[in-house]
């Protein structure tokens, strides 16, 4: 769940542990991303697809008494170290060699959306970056698949 998360939102690992249940609208398909990268709030959006399957860990997360969308068994954020290992496991455990890491998710979606043709200006508000410049790398991806 945390993999698909990081996947289908492209948010950074650190704003990821820091996503709270209260910040996911999942009627509108999009979290709250509160004090990211330069300290600003955001608005993700998020597949429909993914909409029933987040539901259900969220239900799961508040039987279990968590505030934080991901939570250890001791009721507290996973840290950012433990995300990066957790991918590094599922990495090894399906026989993936190449190096993967939470920010090659994000850059993987953001190449992804430039393939479809999604505009720089509706890419920019969702990845949080300055300015439309910063995005260039993922159109220079977009167009060389050899980069990747």
């Amino acid at each position: 769940m945390l993999i698909k998360t990081l996947l289908y939102t492209g948010v950074r690992v650190a704003e990821l542990v820091r996503i709270r249940i209260a910040d996911v609208d999942l009627d509108a398909c999009r979290i709250r991303i509160t004090q990211g990268k330069g300290g600003k709030d955001r608005i993700v959006p998020f597949p429909a697809e993914f909409k029933e399957t987040l539901a259900l860990h969220m239900e799961a997360q508040r039987r279990a008494g968590a505030v934080f969308l991901f939570e250890s068994s001791w009721k507290k954020p996973y840290s950012e170290r433990g995300v990066r290992k957790m991918l590094t496991r599922y990495t090894q455990a399906a026989g993936i060699t190449a190096s993967i890491s939470p920010h090659k998710l994000r850059h993987f979606l953001f190449t992804w959306l430039k393939t479809q043709g999604i505009d720089d200006a509706l890419i920019q508000p969702y990845s949080g970056h300055a300015t439309r410049q910063s995005l260039e790398t993922y159109s220079r991806l977009a167009r060389d698949p050899e980069q990747r």
